[in-house]
């Protein structure tokens, strides 16, 4: 101990004085051990400075001291690399921490307990519109001022999320969740519910759509069926039998080709895509063309401008589906003498088209962004009557993404209508005979 080894040099220097005082007198002796108290105050003093100048930097090495200084120096160095390092491991933690929050998918805000703005990861300067620094220390009730929220913080206790417009854009719906953590602080969490509540839309629209459109065959076929059972079999003649049967018939294929389409949507949705191989589309086009003409029968000119050479890497099926769907929709819609054209040629920039155009009702402008959706009819009882199962263009939007392509449309009421769908020039290939 240091106190320990002074008071032993003490102690010997005035033994020292005590022995040399018959040889030097006592004034001398005194003298002597005076003379030793102050060298041993000036090397102290002397190590004390370089303490002194060590402290300025902790981070060097001590000095080189010797004896009890020694000992002491190498102790609070020690103690000091000690808290250095738990000090680096704290930041590192808290580093850790904030990255972590920043990672987080959803929004966080942590707030005093009177509201305000303490920090905010990415996220929720997004969801909420906060600027960091500016609004921090700003009351967060002050920037979010929709009254729903007002009266969901004003709460005790927050044990049900909040569905919100957000601030930062009316488009973006939030689910906003309070939290108590700590001594008396709030947490804000926000999640971007935008899609999951376009998708429940969505959903709701297709359920409704779909029971609309299955009800009305099913009211017929029902209808027929009561009739059929409840008269006698004499009250009916063979030609209204026929009739009838005839009737539900059709109905019953109208509720089978809805739900062929159903599946074959489904199934666009939910399987990944194929890997693609050359599809001869001169074929698929002949299987479309013997299609539409007898559904035409001959009340429409027809008029072809197919390239031969010209095929697409892809799915046989799909493409299918979709060259047919726009052909048909074409002879549905056009009046008896009304014109349809058939192209498939490659444009300037490389890419391909397949094009449909018809001298048809054609279609309001208003009502073109929204023909690709499932179910959507612009005339429905027209539609009923055309046989189709509203389900067509969505197939064909589906197949023309699922190859890299996009559907077109363009029309004018009155006058007719132009279904494309634009393959790029990734897609395209040419046909094993002609190009041997």
């Amino acid at each position: 101990m240091v106190w320990l080894r002074n008071l032993v040099f003490i102690v010997v220097l005035a033994l020292l004085a005590r022995a040399s005082r018959h040889a030097l007198g006592n004034d001398s002796a005194w003298i002597f051990f005076c003379a030793g108290i102050l060298l041993l105050l000036h090397w102290h003093v002397l190590q004390l400075a370089r303490v002194s100048k060590w402290t300025e930097d902790l981070r060097r090495p001590p000095p080189v001291t010797t004896g009890s200084w020694d000992d002491l120096l190498a102790r609070l160095y020690k103690y000091h690399r000690s808290q250095e390092r738990l000090l680096h491991e704290a930041e590192e933690g808290l580093q850790g921490a904030v990255a972590a929050g920043q990672a987080l998918p959803d929004g966080v805000v942590t707030l005093d307990a009177g509201f305000h703005i303490l920090w905010c990861n990415r996220i929720a300067r997004q969801h909420l519109g906060l600027r960091i620094p500016a609004d921090q220390g700003q009351n967060l009730l002050n920037l979010m001022r929709a009254p729903e929220f007002v009266r969901y913080a004003s709460q005790d206790s927050w044990t049900e999320p909040l569905l919100v417009r957000s601030p930062a854009s009316y488009e973006r719906l939030l689910m906003v969740q309070l939290i108590v953590y700590g001594r008396g602080q709030r947490m804000v969490l926000t999640r971007d519910v935008t899609q999951i509540e376009k998708l429940e839309t969505t959903r709701r629209d297709f359920v409704a759509n779909v029971s609309h459109e299955l009800r009305t065959p099913l009211t017929v076929l029902a209808g027929f069926l009561e009739t059929l059972k409840d008269m006698p079999d004499e009250a009916l003649s063979a030609e209204q039998r026929e009739q009838y049967m005839g009737m539900m018939l059709e109905q019953a294929q109208r509720m089978q080709a809805i739900v062929a389409d159903l599946l074959t949507l489904s199934a666009l949705e939910a399987s990944p895509s194929a890997e693609p191989h050359p599809v001869g589309m001169r074929t698929l086009i002949e299987a479309a063309r013997q299609q539409a003409e007898p559904l035409s029968a001959g009340r429409h000119q027809f008029i072809w401008n197919v390239d031969e050479t010209l095929d697409i890497l892809g799915t046989a099926s799909e493409l299918g589906s979709a060259i047919t769907n726009l052909l048909v929709n074409a002879v549905r819609y056009t009046p008896e003498g009304g014109r349809i054209t058939i192209s498939w040629r490659r444009e300037a920039d490389g890419s391909a088209r397949y094009r449909v155009v018809d001298t048809g009702i054609g279609i309001a402008a208003h009502h073109l962004p929204r023909l690709a959706e499932r179910f959507y009819r612009i005339d429905r009882s027209r539609s009923r009557e055309s046989g189709g199962t509203g389900l067509g263009l969505a197939i064909t939007k589906h197949v023309a993404m699922r190859h890299d392509g996009e559907l077109q449309i363009a029309s004018e009421l009155g006058k007719g209508s132009n279904f494309s769908i634009v393959f790029p020039a990734e897609r395209i290939s040419v046909a094993e005979d002609d190009a041997a």
